[in-house]
């Protein structure tokens, strides 16, 4: 499968040896999602991949900000201190994204898309805000804002309007509703990706300690940063792009100094939010977040000096094999 031109490679599939994998691959969220897995009945798998791309498809109608009728853009439409009833998705991903946030202190942060849209143009191309623009999407910024009743279901602007965007969230969120359905057909030795950011694995298959993937500078594929097993894990990746701005919605600027950062955790939805947060955040703050959250993962990335790609510095965190790592 090839990869999208467009889209940056920040974790990537090693499955080719392994006996009886079979691939599918589904076109949602802007992205390839692709399910690998070991089952002996052809038709059954295709089926059971069939049912979780319609899955991704339901999920993309609830949580995309460009599909009109959306959840998401009903939020984005919607008046101040007036509820809104969401479908069970859209809240439980809702949830979680205000979670991380606290946990993050603001790093990650879903209603950052007032201030994205000041540092680009209209046809994408970069440009700098003033200050009293950036003041202004300030007050519009921030999940706080986000007032949930779990109760209904419902959720409540403080001001409006409010810009969410789940981009940093969603294709990992449905990657692990992918997983879910899978155990519901009886699938258990899977591997499932979200474009080549967001990657979950179910149980190894036989005879190996876990699926094979590769981690690369993605300004560099040739240069390999780690090889890790992956077993009942989810790791994610995030970076700047040619041409794009990471923003720190804490400071309203773009991000310096980092290239990419990647996130291992127990389900892909949190590793694709924290590969996000851990754009922003610095070295130590990261490095806090993994010893008060011992099950994850961090690596990240940094700017070498030279801007030669070679002498980028990596730091990484949390409990990684030694056999994983190759710097």
């Amino acid at each position: 499968m090839n990869q999208p031109q467009s889209e940056t490679c920040f974790v990537q599939s090693d499955c080719q040896s392994i006996p009886g994998m079979k691939r599918f691959c589904h076109e949602a969220m802007a992205t390839t999602f692709e399910v690998i897995m070991v089952y002996d009945d052809d038709l059954y798998a295709r089926q059971a991949a069939a049912a979780a791309f319609d899955e991704v498809d339901r999920l993309e109608g609830e949580l995309s900000r460009f599909i009109e009728n959306s959840d998401i853009s009903r939020i984005n439409n919607l008046p101040a201190n007036q509820p809104l009833r969401l479908g069970l998705d859209t809240f439980q991903c809702l949830q979680l994204s205000c979670r991380i946030y606290v946990e993050t202190n603001g790093a990650f942060d879903i209603t950052i898309g007032s201030l994205l849209g000041l540092w680009r143009n209209e046809d994408g191309t970069p440009r700098t805000p003033s200050q009293e623009e950036l003041n202004l999407a300030r007050q519009h910024t921030g999940t706080g804002l986000l007032q949930l009743d779990e109760s209904e279901h419902t959720v409540q602007l403080s001001v409006s309007p409010v810009q969410v965007d789940l981009g940093g969230i969603g294709k990992g969120f449905a990657v692990d509703r992918v997983a879910e359905l899978l155990r519901e057909w009886s699938i258990e030795t899977a591997l499932i990706s979200g474009g080549y950011s967001s990657v979950l694995a179910l149980d190894a298959p036989v005879g190996t300690k876990g699926w094979p993937l590769t981690v690369s500078n993605p300004d560099n594929r040739k240069r390999i940063l780690a090889r890790p097993c992956l077993q009942g894990r989810a790791l994610s990746g995030s970076g700047l792009q040619k041409g794009q701005h990471i923003i720190d919605p804490r400071t309203a600027q773009p991000v310096k100094g980092k290239v990419a950062a990647w996130a291992s955790a127990s389900n892909a939805a949190t590793a694709d939010a924290l590969s996000t947060a851990f754009m922003v955040m610095s070295p130590d703050e990261i490095g806090q977040y993994c010893l008060r959250h011992p099950d994850v993962l961090a690596m990240i990335m940094l700017e070498g000096e030279d801007k030669d790609a070679q002498k980028d510095k990596i730091l990484h965190f949390g409990p990684w094999k030694n056999d994983d790592l190759l710097f």
